[in-house]
């Protein structure tokens, strides 16, 4: 019956493609779901799951790593082919970009050499179609034995036809037949050779096609000579006869066996092309072209960088904290307006119920509320961000800095994960940072790319940011976020250098990058993917960043000193006096200070002075940033705990810059030297943890929290010492 699942387990089916392929929107399209997408290598360094439903059938779609190929030299590639190896999935969808056919084929015909039950998307047809182009769909069909269908991913067209062939392909409807991929004589015969001797180990063919494998050990893989080594019944027998397959092919043609496949591969990809795709004789030069000779230009490239850095800044602060666009209030004055509001309401609870008083106001309010109090500008650099990822211009940006990070001792895929961190100017995060840098195959490269990746300006840093320069700099945001940006990277190339000359030395690799399309972003798209983010950070900010809150306010409080002498002093005051007023509240300050400093924090944070004072943090501080070990956003909670539960006039509704603005132990300078701290300390526990993962060893999380916290504190005191020198920011 129509609409009733006919199996009880879904069809799985596995995602693949070349990067900017437009693989992960064509899968967010299928599944309903939200995931990052960017024009740049290295974004899904997972597998990501989501559910389709075609006519009553369910498929669970698998969206694995963007991939050139199936060699399996990077981590991407390895995740690839194992998955398709060793979970034997139902139906494989490769998303080919229609308007670079025979580079996206190239993958095409390897998933063709393992046999797998195959669907080509043929995706980005507008794009191709803009550029001249076309493709006859069925003859491609026809050539490779497999359904094609044309889909524009990003807008989901052609979803509902993928999805109903994925679903014959699954069960077994479909008639197609991949068709065999040849290679041209000797190649061939050796292969087929090889496949057949292959075909009578039982224990081998159990887990491989026989003629697979024979290819790949002709092509010297690693991995699955190290298979048959490990599988096979009479392993010594097939690896010899490949072994003399080798040396009788190289014999032959005078060229190595990898050229020799690669080109056979590219031969037929190309064969393809010839047959099924028609451009105009003369192709006009591309806009894309055009607009690269300028963006890409070795000097105007880092100028327009700069430049869209700064707009970018300028922009998020206008829209969303100095225009009073919305209801005569700015959407951050509203925020801030909102937890004002809360904190007074529960103003009345002093009296009668302090502790739970403080609780809500110092520990919720003060704590959670401060990073919520941001959420308008993070939404704001979320949105432009989106839209520069979107149009293509961050693989422009990889371009662009590409010289510069090699001559600091970085591979050019390192540029990736910088960006992903936070390298465009903010809203990035290292967690997924470090793990791009799986598309890196050599390790020392990967291992240096994860020591400074978090030095970027992560979305965690910036609630930081932006409350120190609301306090400090309020005639100056964007230029001062836009200096912190500048000397992150500055940073980052100056630790990279620092460690590829004295720890981790090493040749560079290669980089060949692609640069995609140019693309308009669609508005749903950025809008979506920025409220992904901004629902992160919020969603963070009431779990995690609450529970780090509410135990930062109970090393605060506890435990509570005997406040005997200080009530003596008041009832000893005169209340008809005319100092009253003033003495009283020097006495309650002097009470607030004393029971902060003799609580749990207070005590640590009060052990660190001797060193923290060489930059100008008080305790208070030192409480925050031991708090940000475990995320940067906690620094503002803490901050917003300590000061407030700290605050003499403690019916009054003061946000935390007021508070640091009013205190006359801050200055700019000490501001600074803050910042500079905050952006270089150790990692967050989740990136710390993901470094562990990706490293394999202990060794590099320890060496990364330390290197990484020496450093800052080192920066943070040459700032308060030289510019105090200099008289600057007093």
């Amino acid at each position: 019956m129509p609409g009733v699942e006919t199996t009880t387990r879904p069809a799985r089916a596995a995602i693949a493609g070349n990067p900017n392929s437009g693989k992960t929107s064509l899968f967010n399209a299928l599944t309903g779901s939200i995931h990052c997408v960017g024009n740049y290598p290295g974004v899904t360094v997972e597998r990501n799951e989501g559910l389709a439903r075609c006519d009553g059938r369910t498929l669970l779609m698998v969206d694995l790593p963007g991939t050139y190929s199936l060699t399996a030299y990077s981590a991407e590639e390895v995740v690839a082919r194992n998955f398709l190896i060793e979970e034997k999935p139902d139906v494989v969808v490769d998303v080919v970009d229609a308007s670079n056919l025979e580079r996206n084929l190239y993958l095409v015909v390897q998933l063709m050499e393992m046999e797998v039950p195959l669907v080509i998307a043929l995706n980005m047809v507008d794009v191709a179609r803009r550029h001249g182009k076309t493709i006859d769909i069925q003859k491609m069909s026809q050539l490779l034995g497999v359904p094609v269908v044309a889909t524009v991913g990003n807008k989901g067209h052609g979803k509902g036809a993928l999805l109903g062939a994925c679903a014959k392909v699954a069960d077994g409807s479909d008639a197609s037949h991949v068709q065999r991929v040849t290679y041209g004589h000797p190649l061939d015969e050796h292969v087929h050779a090889l496949a057949d001797l292959i075909a009578d180990d039982q224990g081998l063919c159990r887990m491989h096609r026989p003629r697979w494998v024979a290819i790949k050990l002709i092509e010297k893989d690693p991995q699955v000579a190290e298979t048959v080594a490990r599988v096979a019944d009479d392993s010594e027998v097939i690896i010899q006869a490949a072994e003399s397959a080798i040396h009788a092919i190289e014999t032959h043609s005078g060229h190595s066996v990898q050229s020799i496949v690669a080109e056979g591969r590219y031969g037929f990809a190309a064969g393809i092309v010839r047959l099924c795709a028609r451009a105009p004789a003369v192709e006009r030069r591309r806009v894309t072209d055009r607009i690269d000779s300028i963006v890409c230009h070795r000097l105007l490239g880092l100028i327009i960088l700069a430049g869209v850095v700064y707009a970018l800044f300028g922009a998020v602060f206008k829209i969303a904290d100095e225009w009073a666009w919305l209801f005569g209030k700015s959407p951050s004055e509203w925020v801030e307006w909102f937890f004002e509001a809360a904190a007074a309401g529960i103003g009345g609870l002093e009296a009668s119920h302090p502790m739970l008083r403080s609780l809500l106001a110092d520990g919720v309010i003060g704590g959670v509320g401060g990073v919520l109090g941001f959420v308008p500008l993070i939404f704001v650099m979320f949105v432009f961000v989106a839209v520069l990822e979107d149009t293509g211009y961050v693989a422009r940006v990889a371009f662009v800095l590409d010289r510069a990070l090699r001559a600091f001792g970085l591979q050019g895929r390192s540029i990736l994960a910088m960006i992903v961190s936070g390298g465009l100017g903010g809203g990035g995060c290292a967690v997924p940072g470090v793990m791009a840098t799986r598309t890196m195959r050599d390790e020392k490269d990967r291992l240096i790319t994860m020591m400074v990746a978090p030095i970027m300006n992560c979305g965690a840093k910036l609630p930081v940011y932006l409350m120190l320069i609301a306090a400090f700099f309020p005639t100056a945001q964007a230029k001062v976020m836009f200096l912190l940006w500048a000397v992150s990277w500055v940073m980052a190339l100056i630790a990279a250098l620092i460690l590829r000359r004295f720890v981790i030395r090493g040749e560079q690799t290669p980089f060949v990058m692609e640069l995609p399309s140019y693309h308009v972003p669609t508005v749903r798209g950025v809008l979506r993917h920025s409220w992904q983010r901004t629902w992160m950070y919020i969603r963070k900010a009431g779990t995690i960043i609450l529970a780090i809150s509410l135990v930062m306010w109970a090393l605060m409080y506890f435990p509570r000193m005997d406040a005997g002498s200080y009530d003596a002093q008041v009832a000893a005051l005169d209340p008809g006096s005319d100092s009253h007023a003033e003495e009283l509240a020097a006495i309650e300050a002097e009470r607030s200070e004393a029971q902060l400093r003799q609580s749990i924090a207070g005590r640590i944070g009060t052990a660190l002075l001797p060193l923290s004072q060489l930059a100008d943090f008080d305790w208070r501080d030192n409480v925050a940033l031991v708090g940000g070990f475990a995320a940067k956003e906690v620094i503002i909670g803490t901050l917003g705990v300590a000061y407030s539960m700290g605050d003499v006039a403690s019916q009054e509704s003061r946000s935390l810059v007021d508070r640091l603005r009013a205190d006359e132990e801050w200055s700019p300078l000490r501001a600074a030297a803050m910042l500079i701290f905050v952006m270089v300390y150790a990692p967050c526990m989740c990136t710390l943890a993901v470094i562990r993962r990706e490293s394999g060893s202990w060794k590099w999380t320890i060496f990364s929290t330390a290197y990484s916290t020496t450093l800052a504190f080192v920066l943070a005191v040459l700032v308060y010492n030289v510019g105090g020198a200099l008289g600057l920011g007093t």
